[in-house]
């Protein structure tokens, strides 16, 4: 198995002035961290680096919004209520989260005001947190699962759960009631797009019985190339090439996309999920 060497992080505590902040995935996010440990070589949160971090690799640094929940505790009060994205530009479970706790507390100050909540994350410390979401109805909890394949996992999700466990907390949410979705993507080319990784993961999917999914291809994003690019120089240098026609062609970007569509259509259809399916491109 090839596992990607693990990196220093630099972990810093911060103040914040605004925690509830508009989001173009719902009314509103919430991240108590600016940065992620998870360091995840695809990862299109890292456009923010060129703002607070010029230069510094994504994965390496996080700053912890130590004083959240208290402009949270502000915030609520004067704002309409609203969905809320939790979180959008960093993983809000990731490892320094277990004692900071800013997540959590940000969680039961959302829930007490009536804001309905949409969650995503990578890391099973939110198995820690499923009290708090068990009795309310206007709450979601999603995971990302990109591979099945462990060593692949390692090396693009480095700092993350394995993804058996991601599925272990999808199948104990849903046991407890919460409404669950997964997030199946981005897609790697040639490395997890193909037959034999998604037939598995979306009869994982559905065995853990989610209520929908999403699938998403690869995207074009600040750093993203760079990241990819050296990954795929270490580990797979055949498909260096590849990559750069389906990110950067718009012809070969398109009938890739084409032919994935169809191609995990049919798989969906094949497992009875066509229904339960949403395409992120």
């Amino acid at each position: 198995m090839v596992t990607a060497p693990k990196r220093d992080c630099r972990v810093g505590e911060v103040e914040c002035r605004s925690v509830l902040n508009k989001s173009g995935l719902a009314d509103y996010a919430v991240n108590c961290y600016a940065g992620c440990e998870h360091g995840c070589i695809y990862c299109y949160a890292r456009f923010a680096t060129r703002f607070s971090h010029p230069g510094e690799p994504w994965g390496t640094f996080v700053d912890i919004k130590v004083n959240a929940p208290q402009i949270l505790a502000q915030e609520v009060k004067r704002k309409r209520v609203g969905g809320v994205f939790v979180s959008s530009v960093c993983d809000g479970w990731q490892p320094r989260e277990a004692s900071y706790c800013l997540t959590r507390q940000c969680l039961e100050i959302l829930l007490h005001y009536g804001y309905p909540v949409t969650i995503l994350t990578k890391s099973t410390l939110a198995s820690r947190d499923l009290d708090l979401l068990a009795s309310k109805s206007e709450v979601e909890l999603g995971v990302t699962i990109t591979t099945l394949d462990e060593g692949l996992r390692q090396l693009i999700e480095p700092r993350s759960s394995p993804s058996t466990e991601r599925l272990a907390l999808l199948e104990e949410a849903k046991r407890r009631g919460i409404r669950t979705y997964g997030f199946l993507g981005p897609l790697l080319p040639y490395l997890s797009d193909t037959e034999e990784s998604l037939t598995p993961l979306l009869k994982a999917v559905k065995d853990v019985g989610v209520d929908y999914f999403y699938i998403d291809r690869l995207n074009r994003r600040f750093g993203v190339w760079l990241s990819l690019k050296s990954l795929l120089q270490k580990h797979f240098p055949h498909l260096l090439g590849e990559y750069g026609k389906i990110l950067f062609d718009e012809i070969a970007r398109r009938e890739y996309s084409e032919r994935l569509m169809s191609f995990v259509n049919f798989i969906a259809r094949q497992q009875g999920l066509d229904s339960k399916m949403r395409l992120c491109f």
